[in-house]
Formats: C-alpha cells, sequence, structure tokens
C-alpha cells in the first residue's frame, strides 16, 4: 500500500489465528529476518475478515519481487502463511471489494481504469468466481465492473478476481471475494440519508449529526478510511442516543467516488435519497433565517414529490467555502460558530441522490452521480439552499488533509503538479507547512 504499509488480510474463519486473537501482540516476520508490529486496522465485510497492518522494513524494499512476510502471534510458536513465501500482492493492480445485488455481482478494481472519463470496454474482461467459473462483464466505469451473477449453488464465500482477454490473458489478484446476497427483512426506508468518507473526523463528527439530524436527515452512513481517532466511541455514543449512524470499514486510499458507488448499491434498500456531503459541510438555507427552532421537515421539504416531479433524481446545492477566521486551533465554540469568513465567490456543488435513479454504471465525480435515461438535476439556487464548506480550517486541522487524498484522480498535494487545482489555496506548496499569513 502507499507509504510502505502493509495490510495483512485474514482469510475468513481462520480458526488458528483467532485462536489467540484475544490474548496476543501479533507480528509481520520477513524473509530478511527483521519484523515490525502488526497493529489491527479493522474489518472488511461480505464476509468478515480481520486486517492487520504493519510497515514494511529500508532492507525488505531493496530487492524485487516483495515477499508475503509471515504473520506471527506473541502467545504461539506459528505462524500464519504459504509455504514458500508467496509475492506481494501490490495496491496499484488489485480487485479489492465487491457486493452481490439482486441481479448481478459489483467489483471495485484499482489498475485498470486509470484516467478520468476514459474507461475499458467491458468486453475486454471476464468475472472469474472460485478460480473456474466465468461471467461477462456488463459495465466497465472507474473502479467498478458489474458482471453477471455465476450460476453457483452454495452459500459460502468464494474468491472472485476479473480476467483481462485477449492476445495475452491475465488475471488481476484479489482480495475480494462473491456472497450470494441474502434475503433478510429490512426496516423502513427512511426518506433521506447522509453518507461521508471519514478520516479521523471524531471530533467534528458530533456536530455534523446533531446539525443535519435537526433538519431532517435520518440515517447516517459513514465509509471509514482507516481512522485511527475516537471515531468508533463518539458513533458509540450517538447510537446510544439514538441517532441512527452506521460505519462501514472503506480501508482503501484514493477510493472515494468507488466508496460512493459502494454506498449507492449497499442503502438502496434502508434510504431513498442520500445526500453526499463532507463532515465540514453543512446544508443550509436563507429562508431558514428567521426560524426560533429548526425542524425535521425543512430538509425533506425540498426533495421532489413524486406526482409533481416524477423525474428529478438529483438535486445540485451550490457550495460556499470558509477560511480560517483567524483561528489557531478547533474552536470550542464548534465548527459553523468558530468560523465566520467565506470567500465570495461560490465553488462547486453537493448533491442529494434518488438512488433509485442511479445509472447502472454507477458512476460518479463525487459531488454528483450519472442518472438513469429519463431522469434529469434540479440545481438550486444560493437563495434557496446552499452547502457551507468549512474547508480552510485552523492549520493544525488542516494540515491533517496533507497526509491523504481521498478521491480518486486528484493529484497529491505533496507533488508539484496541477497547480491550478481547486482543491489548492493562495500560498499553499507542497508539503505541510504552514503558509505565511494562513489565519486571516
Amino acid at each position: 500500500m502507499p507509504d510502505w504499509e502493509i495490510y495483512v488480510i485474514v482469510q475468513p474463519d481462520y480458526s488458528p489465528l483467532q485462536t489467540h486473537f484475544r490474548d496476543s501482540n501479533f507480528y509481520c516476520v520477513f524473509d530478511i529476518g527483521e519484523e515490525s508490529p502488526a497493529v489491527p486496522a479493522g474489518e472488511l465485510s461480505f464476509p468478515v475478515r480481520s486486517i492487520f497492518k504493519c510497515n514494511f522494513p529500508t532492507r525488505a524494499r531493496r530487492s524485487l519481487p516483495f515477499k508475503q512476510p509471515t504473520l506471527r502471534s506473541s502467545s504461539s510458536t506459528a505462524s500464519y502463511r504459504n509455504s514458500p513465501s508467496p509475492e506481494l500482492l501490490r495496491w496499484t493492480f488489485l480487485v479489492y471489494d465487491s457486493l452481490a445485488t439482486d441481479n448481478d455481482v459489483v467489483l471495485f478494481v484499482k489498475g485498470l481504469n486509470t484516467r478520468r472519463g476514459i474507461s475499458r470496454d467491458p468486453t475486454e474482461f471476464t468475472c472469474i468466481f472460485g478460480g473456474a467459473v466465468r461471467t461477462a462483464v456488463t459495465s466497465s466505469t472507474q473502479e467498478v465492473f458489474r458482471c453477471k451473477t455465476p450460476d453457483i449453488l452454495g452459500k459460502e464465500p468464494i474468491s472472485v478476481s476479473i480476467g483481462i482477454v485477449g492476445p495475452t490473458p491475465a488475471v488481476v489478484p484479489s482480495v475480494a471475494y462473491y456472497t450470494p446476497p441474502r434475503k433478510i427483512s429490512s426496516p423502513p426506508k427512511a426518506k433521506l440519508c447522509a453518507c461521508t468518507m471519514v478520516y479521523n473526523v471524531a471530533k467534528f463528527l458530533r456536530e455534523w449529526v446533531l446539525y443535519h439530524s435537526r433538519i431532517g436527515v435520518e440515517k447516517f452512513i459513514l465509509y471509514d478510511n482507516g481512522s485511527d481517532d475516537d471515531l468508533a466511541t463518539i458513533v458509540d455514543e450517538l447510537v446510544e442516543e439514538g441517532y441512527d449512524v452506521k460505519t462501514h470499514f472503506w480501508l482503501w486510499p484514493k477510493t472515494q467516488e468507488a466508496g460512493f458507488s459502494h454506498s449507492a448499491i449497499f442503502a438502496k434498500d434502508s434510504c431513498s435519497w442520500m445526500m453526499y456531503i463532507d463532515v465540514d459541510e453543512f446544508v443550509y438555507s436563507p429562508s431558514w433565517y428567521n426560524l426560533t427552532q429548526p425542524s425535521k421537515s425543512l430538509l425533506p421539504s425540498i426533495l421532489p414529490k413524486l406526482e409533481e416531479d416524477n423525474n428529478v433524481a438529483q438535486i445540485s446545492i451550490p457550495c460556499y467555502e470558509f477560511g480560517p477566521s483567524n483561528q489557531k486551533e478547533h474552536p470550542a465554540t464548534g465548527v459553523i460558530q468558530g468560523y465566520n469568513c467565506r470567500r465570495k465567490m461560490k465553488n462547486r456543488h453537493k448533491s442529494i441522490v434518488l438512488l433509485s435513479g442511479v445509472n447502472q454504471s454507477l458512476l460518479n465525480a463525487i459531488h454528483h452521480f450519472k442518472l438513469k435515461t429519463g431522469y434529469r438535476v434540479k440545481k438550486l439556487n444560493v437563495l434557496e439552499m446552499v452547502v457551507n464548506h468549512y474547508k480552510f480550517q485552523a492549520w493544525p486541522e488542516f494540515k491533517a488533509k496533507f497526509r491523504r487524498r481521498v478521491s480518486t484522480y486528484v493529484v497529491d498535494w505533496t507533488k508539484p503538479s496541477n497547480l491550478d487545482s481547486k482543491d489548492r489555496t493562495p500560498g499553499l506548496g507542497y508539503s505541510a507547512v504552514e503558509p505565511i499569513g494562513w489565519q486571516g
């Protein structure tokens, strides 16, 4: 993975590991004899698998091919790996996740469609289940590939990958599994949910959830991009207080588009409309200015009524960006009260999407989705509604964004390229060094 990290993904129901999991520390042991701590990093779903993260020792990086380490428990002499040590899988070429629907199987693949707006033809690929059963690929867009459901009996998870057809066929390495969809009873759909991808936002989450729940968001779905702060604790506290907040572990870096594509399938049975905004973004309407109390009907009131406007499947809301507002640290009064200086011009937009209206390709640009034929986008103006984006916060908060960019195609801020990127601001360089005059 990036930054010379190694993820060790444990096979489903691997009993030797589960025996020692609760009372042991784990280590990655490399062929050169060096080892590094293996830290629990989360769990993958469908099926459930534990993930450990360890650092790749400098000496082990010097010769190719890179070899997989042994995962060793401190409470046992046993180690868990194949023998001899196989080659490490590379993040740049990998089937990293999958999701089964009632009609097909969706794969998330790194390394096949690598340029924005340019996707290879589905006929160039085939889906491979269990190493033997093959089905056609029906859609190839961004990192999302849709496959016809295999004719396989049984309920156990089986490995799934994607093959490149042609004169020089190849199979993309995979850590994904196919599990047939299970029929489960679902509670009534929420009319409006909110989905976001998060990384170390524990200190901001409560304000964001409380604010939007007061104006009509019923359910919150967080795609956790590898947080190592108190996010789980804050989520548990919110749930205990009666807020509907769910976390889906999504460790993969620079995959925000893919994560949102996943959510459009994952949440379609529990949410009718999904609002895609970040935890530093707050929806507001000037028409609410004189209200003495918020109302849970405020946001739902802008959603189209089917009998009046049944072809609107996406609402586009303009954004305004706020600056550091002379703050040196996270304001004790919270984001909304602490940052009050914004740019004059609006920048970009965010969307509320009817999940049943999303195009089969699941194509999105974070801020909006491609819709099915016959549906349209309704654009709101700044007098109707805005998204207040508290983007350029106190420097210690903003600095954290240098660690990673979550979207697929946005340039890394640490590289001197794409000087005109809208994600930059005057004075911002290529390292996490506070620009002169940042606070103002």
